[in-house]
């Protein structure tokens, strides 16, 4: 590529995307960044995706972070757009997901006059953002990028949000590019594995807990190697069960909203915890119960690449300032160590996750647990399952297995309206994969509208819409506080099934378990978006 000869802002900022790998900018299009179209026009990568909101194109982005490890990206519009992107900025933070927000702006010669539209990106996500910045002069714009890709995915991985005023896109400079970023990588120390190794040979009762972005296949592997090496029992954290396989006999469930007793109990009882990965955070911790801080009882050995967050709230035994990726593969250098002694614990942790797994009563025609073992016989293992938010997804977080690494997008930040737009950009990442969003009826009304999306851009994804009238989640904790008193939480729905060919997708409703397996399979068959839209009673 010439960068000397001149260019406008906008190519040069579409050129530094192209360099740094990015093939997808998700986005809503605005007035403020049409020189920015413009230069994608050509077809070539990056490849402008749109979406119908920009919350959902937020989504998108913070969920194409997480799954690959690259920073997604999302491009929109100053004021309106920014805002409505804020959730996926809230979510990148909460679930450390890398992720580059481009916010259009007004002109130069209008800031600080409040102009129409005009958006303060520091004041507004300087919260959220590990880095929130305003480019005024093209010159720098590789400079700025090369800085946002390389921050995004350092230390703990995040959102960086920059806003570019369209006349920056019009100026003609001259100015060099900058080479691809790298990610910045901590890696444990010869005394830190010593240590690590004397506190792991002392135990009687450990555990492992895992959880955290910046995990790849090779760290899925040697984690499962080195849990086989030790006998090692592994707790996921909340909604990154997908870190190792749930079927393996080592597994020994997941610390999330609803953590079985037993596990809880186990937590509590260990002797050492060695958490990698994982910021440890109040929903994995039960409210930091299940450790104590500052000090926990338990002989803590945090592994974690950001020393911010190493002795945040709980004060380590051990802090070990590295990557999963890092940390995982320096294990191999580990002397031998015995865990027979600890065989017995860890057989009856996972006999614990089994009880936990097996059948609940059911209720109705249609038998939720059926429908999840079904799934799990049908679709193949490396079958991704997105959600929202809502207390649907305890049916796919407690009786679907995780046994491949990279199954369970889902965000920590509690995200209504997260599932389909997470589903669209794990179809673009593995498009020969099948993608599964699971949606209740009110998550699906935040996002549904999406299906425009998957349509035009060729993704058949599956929904599984489960259609039972209530916002759930609240339900619940309005029947435990206020018994009797149920307010703002009844749904009047529209028909789903007509709303779904509306966009053009396959849509038919399932009213019994019966239906549920042909249903599917036509589902998976017809090449285009598809929703089963499943017919439930709300039975608390």
């Amino acid at each position: 590529m010439d960068d000397a000869r001149p260019r406008s802002g906008a190519h040069i900022l579409i050129d530094a995307l192209r360099i740094h790998g990015v093939e997808h900018v998700f986005g809503v299009p605005g007035e403020s960044f049409v020189s920015a179209l413009d230069a994608m026009y050509d077809g070539s990568s990056p490849r402008f995706v749109l979406f119908r909101h920009e919350a959902a194109a937020a989504h998108a982005a913070e969920a194409y972070g997480k799954q690959s490890g690259r920073p997604g990206v999302c491009y929109v519009t100053r004021g309106p757009g920014a805002s409505h992107a804020a959730i996926g900025v809230h979510t990148a933070r909460q679930d450390s997901s890398p992720m580059l927000l481009l916010v259009g702006q007004i002109v130069r010669a209008h800031k600080g006059r409040e102009a129409w539209q005009e958006i303060d990106v520091g004041q507004l996500f300087g919260g959220q953002a590990k880095w929130a910045a305003q480019i005024d002069d093209p010159a720098r714009l590789p400079e700025a990028l090369h800085r946002a890709f390389t921050l995004a995915v350092s230390g703990r991985p995040g959102p960086v949000v920059l806003a570019i005023p369209e006349d920056v896109l019009d100026e003609v400079v001259t100015t060099p590019d900058a080479p691809p970023y790298e990610r910045i990588r901590t890696t444990p120390s010869a005394a830190a594995l010593a240590r690590l190794h004397e506190l792991l040979a002392a135990a009687e009762r450990p555990l492992i807990m895992v959880g955290g972005t910046g995990w790849d296949d090779a760290a899925y592997a040697g984690l499962q190697a080195f849990a086989e090496r030790t006998g090692l029992p592994v707790v996921a954290s909340w909604r990154r069960s997908s870190l190792f396989p749930n079927s393996h006999p080592l597994f020994a469930g997941t610390a999330s909203i609803s953590t079985d007793p037993a596990l809880a109990a186990r937590i509590r009882a260990a002797d050492v915890v060695l958490a990698i990965g994982t910021r440890l955070d109040d929903v994995t911790t039960g409210g930091y119960t299940l450790l104590e801080s500052p000090r926990p009882k338990q002989g803590l050995i945090h592994v974690y690449p950001d020393p911010g967050e190493l002795g945040r709230v709980f004060a380590p035994q051990l802090a070990i300032e590295a990557g999963p990726c890092e940390f995982i593969a320096a294990l191999d250098e580990l002397p031998r160590i015995d865990g027979a002694r600890w065989s017995a614990w860890a057989a009856e942790a996972h006999a614990d996750y089994e009880r936990r797994s097996a059948a609940p009563p059911a209720s109705g025609p249609l038998d939720m647990f059926a429908v999840m073992q079904h799934l799990r016989a049908a679709l193949p293992d490396d079958a991704i399952i997105t959600t929202g938010a809502g207390n649907y997804t305890s049916w796919s977080q407690r009786f679907y297995p995780y046994d491949r690494f990279g199954t369970q997008l889902t965000p920590l930040s509690g995200a209504m309206g997260y599932g389909i737009p997470a589903a669209l950009a794990a179809k673009m990442l593995h498009p020969e994969r099948v993608v599964v969003a699971f949606e209740g009826d009110g998550d699906f009304q935040m996002c549904g509208n999406e299906l425009g999306t998957a349509r035009q851009a060729g993704l058949p994804i599956i929904v599984i819409l489960i259609d039972n009238g209530v916002h759930g989640a609240i339900r619940v904790h309005q029947e435990r506080h206020f018994p009797g008193r149920p307010i703002g939480t009844d749904i009047v729905n529209p028909d789903f099934v007509a709303y779904a060919r509306a966009y053009g997708a396959y849509a038919e409703s399932v009213t019994a378990t019966a239906e549920f397996p042909a249903a599917l399979e036509r589902a998976l068959a017809a090449r285009t978006p598809a929703v089963l839209v499943l017919r439930l009673e709300w039975n608390g």
